[in-house]
């Protein structure tokens, strides 16, 4: 069975699978459709219109060809890869070679459609890097320039439409406004894959700095478990020293107040190795089998523990009891946002245990205030927080990044009567000792 990290880091790297190439082939695809829809009709209203001789076999199996390059591109499309570089570029000059054999094949570069050249190098400006568009720009002018040498001529392009319109002129003009709406088109929706592009580039880039801050945090909190360790394990000795004294058994009072000291020093111990495993540190050694049933039963039993009088409403809606493998770093991400639940509504607080396919769903809400728009808008970042204290906004910021550490995801809104609900999404079958067949 596949751990909990390896599941996580698998999803992760998935996840950085750049889409904007496959985006940008297959907007080169929907352009050659284009291209040769347009160059049929061309052929077509040249020779029945104007009666023009042109070399349409040749032309036909230009367009042909064009038909085979875009099967080829959609199959290319079904598979699983990141579309790079080069085979944009190629994609781009294979085009480029198709336009020019059909300008040389009808009038070369006194073709109005010769600037259609022109689209190409606004698109590979806008989808490839430096050295490509350049490559492209100066094949686009080699291009031309052989076609102004060697052509097959087109007699027709001198016709006169009326005393002072040619045909050439109108061409240009239509010319003119199809490259003008393509380049307007294209360019744009390329422009949009690219700021969608970076705007997972950024997102990205804030989750490494999350994941950097955590290891921070880590590094502090092992000099400081490790500075702790000594003082606290001093105070439990001299606490259990005391509790045998003869006078402290006879005082029940006094012997009341040292038990809960003695409770108090073991839940500092607890809590300081929370902070170490929230922050990624020894978590293979944490590592326990149990039940969904046990795990959830356990946590709120000492929650409940720690927080008397709270009327917490628990319902665990999982049918069967699953076996599982979990560490001590999800009970501290639930606790974490119990406890965040706890501090705005003390009075109540809701704790809903389900599932859905093969996902776990851990739903709490409270009666507060609600999120901040601008707390809900960056979920999870460090120190986004409505409290004024040290150490805000850490608590969901570990939970978050704890379930995506295994593969999960937290959501959170906030209630239309107020309150609000934040839900763990954790999947089960890397977490399951005999995965089963999951609905």
């Amino acid at each position: 069975m596949s751990g909990p990290r390896e599941h996580a880091a698998g999803g992760f790297l998935a996840s950085q699978d750049d889409p904007t190439g496959r985006r940008n082939l297959r907007l080169l695809v929907h352009l050659r459709w284009i291209a040769v829809a347009g160059q049929v009709a061309s052929i077509a209203a040249v020779v029945l219109l104007f009666g023009a001789e042109l070399p349409w076999r040749w032309m036909a199996f230009v367009v042909v060809a064009l038909v085979a390059l875009n099967l080829l591109s959609l199959l290319r499309l079904r598979l699983d890869r990141p579309v790079r570089n080069a085979e944009l570029f190629a994609s781009l000059l294979l085009d480029v070679g198709a336009l020019t054999m059909q300008l040389y094949l009808s009038g070369g570069a006194g073709n109005p459609f010769a600037f259609l050249y022109l689209l190409q190098v606004a698109l590979g400006a806008v989808m490839l890097d430096v050295r490509s568009t350049m490559i492209l720009f100066l094949t686009t002018v080699l291009c031309f320039v052989a076609l102004s040498v060697a052509h097959v001529p087109l007699d027709m392009l001198e016709t006169a439409v009326s005393s002072s319109i040619t045909l050439q002129t109108v061409g240009l003009v239509i010319c003119f406004a199809i490259n003008a709406g393509l380049i307007v088109f294209f360019v744009t929706r390329v422009a949009a894959n690219i700021r969608e592009r970076d705007a997972r580039l950024s997102d990205l880039r804030q989750r490494a700095a999350e994941e950097d801050h955590i290891v921070r945090m880590g590094l502090l909190a092992s000099g400081a478990a490790h500075e702790l360790g000594t003082p606290l394990s001093t105070v439990a000795i001299i606490l259990g020293d005391w509790r045998r004294m003869p006078f402290v058994k006879e005082t029940p009072g006094l012997l009341g107040e040292i038990e809960t000291m003695q409770a108090e020093v073991q839940r500092c111990k607890s809590i300081v190795s929370g902070i170490l495993l929230s922050a990624g540190e020894a978590r293979g050694e944490s590592a326990q089998e149990t039940t969904i049933a046990e795990f959830f039963d356990g946590l709120v039993e000492e929650w409940a523990e720690r927080h008397p009088g709270v009327d917490l409403d628990y319902s665990r809606r999982v049918e069967g009891d699953i076996a599982i493998v979990l560490d001590s770093t999800l009970r501290q991400a639930i606790a974490n946002i119990l406890d965040n639940a706890f501090e705005v509504s003390p009075g109540r607080i809701g704790l809903d245990v389900s599932r859905a396919g093969g996902t776990l769903k851990v739903r709490t809400q409270d009666e507060g205030p609600g999120f901040d728009p601008a707390i809900l808008k960056s979920l999870g970042r460090p120190y986004q927080s409505t409290k004024e204290r040290p150490g805000r906004g850490l608590g969901l910021f570990f939970a978050i990044n704890t379930l995506r550490k295994l593969g999960g995801n937290v959501e959170a809104v906030n209630g239309r009567e107020g309150g609000a609900a934040v839900t763990l999404l954790l999947p089960l079958e890397p977490l399951m000792i005999a995965p089963e067949t999951l609905r």
